[in-house]
């Protein structure tokens, strides 16, 4: 497994989030009602066709948001299967606390605690990814 399939959990995480206060901004422009036109020029779309357009893009969010969450589940469960065949303890820490968790490499250190540093995490991290990838090959 890579770096890069490793921390396909936390990228949907933050997209999740991402998507999340997107639909928070349209539910408030939803609720909002919009003012009179006081220029008197004619304006390009009615209210209805506001809500109606807020509502179908609010419909559309929630549905990506949801396929998200399933795919966040299932990345999860694959790393999780990945992480218990690793056989050393300190590193499946490492890899849970770093991928599944999303932990910043200082926050795993602190975590951790045994006076390791996030160069000690990292490296034990990247080596062991290297190992089993040159066994995979």
């Amino acid at each position: 497994m890579t770096i890069h399939e490793l921390s396909q959990l936390y990228q949907l995480n933050r997209e999740i989030e991402m998507d999340k206060e997107r639909l928070e901004k349209l539910r408030s422009l939803a609720l909002t009602p919009s003012g009179p036109n006081l220029t008197g020029m004619p304006g390009g779309c009615s209210n209805e066709n506001r809500l109606e357009r807020n509502v179908a893009e609010i419909a559309d969010l929630e549905a990506i948001i949801s396929a998200k969450v399933t795919q966040c589940l299932y990345e999860r469960n694959r790393l999780e299967r990945y992480i218990a065949d690793i056989p050393d303890s300190l590193t499946r820490q490492i890899f849970t606390l770093r991928f599944i968790n999303g932990f910043s490499w200082n926050a795993c250190a602190a975590h951790i605690g045994g006076n390791n540093t996030w160069k000690n995490l990292s490296n034990i991290c990247y080596r062991y990814i290297e190992k089993s990838n040159d066994k995979e090959s």
